[in-house]
C-alpha cells in the first residue's frame, strides 16, 4: 500500500492541479511498481512560505526580493 506525500508551498495551487498530481503520482506507482491504484494513497500538504526555507532564507523573503 503506497503512501505518497507531496509538499508544496501555499502559493495558489488549484484544485485541478492537485487532482492532476494525485492522478499522476498514482499512475506512476501503477506503471512502475504495478501497485493497485485503489490501495495507493496520495497526500498533498501545502506549507506556508514562512515555514519553508532554502539557502538560509524563507521562501517569503526570497519571493519578496524577486518582485
Amino acid at each position: 500500500m503506497p503512501y505518497i506525500k507531496i509538499e508544496v508551498t501555499r502559493e495558489g495551487i488549484t484544485r485541478e492541479q492537485k487532482n492532476e498530481l494525485i492522478k499522476g503520482a498514482t499512475d506512476l506507482m501503477v506503471r512502475v511498481l504495478h501497485k493497485d491504484p485503489a490501495a495507493t494513497f496520495v497526500v498533498i500538504e501545502e506549507v506556508d512560505t514562512d515555514n519553508w526555507g532554502w539557502g538560509g532564507e524563507s521562501i517569503t523573503d526570497i519571493r519578496a526580493r524577486q518582485r
